[in-house]
């Protein structure tokens, strides 16, 4: 039985995970996807590159999620996924190429720079 080892990162947030053949159950951080992400949308992108692939329920994954947010959690959890499913199968490659779950998103937080408000925004300007 091959454990397969890749990890996956968007915005601040890093997903590692160990993929094994199995029945198709999720581990987040110890707890099952559907008690770690409640929400219907972020199961759906967990599962795109098995839903893509029509492989739902022949892989068991274990993951640890750290930093960021819900949703950059999920899509770092997606890349990870689909460049497992590329180290099992190269074949694969292009369609989740095609999808766009190989290409790591580059987007970050621009970070806030002093005498301004935020990153670009500046304080009110008062003439008087």
């Amino acid at each position: 039985m091959e454990v397969i080892n890749t990890s996956g990162r968007r915005k601040t947030s890093v997903a590692r995970i160990y993929m094994t053949a199995g029945q198709g159950n999720i581990t987040i951080n110890g707890k099952d996807i559907k008690a770690y992400f409640p929400n219907e949308v972020l199961q759906t992108i967990v599962n795109q590159p098995f839903q893509t692939l029509d492989l739902i329920g022949k892989y068991d994954i274990t993951a640890n999620l750290k930093g960021g947010g819900v949703s950059g959690q999920a899509e770092a959890l997606r890349l990870a996924i689909s460049k497992a499913l590329v180290v099992e199968n190269a074949e694969t490659k292009s369609a989740l190429r095609k999808e766009g779950f190989i290409t790591r998103d580059p987007r970050m937080v621009e970070r806030k720079k002093f005498g301004k408000r935020k990153a670009r925004r500046s304080f009110q300007f008062s003439k008087r």
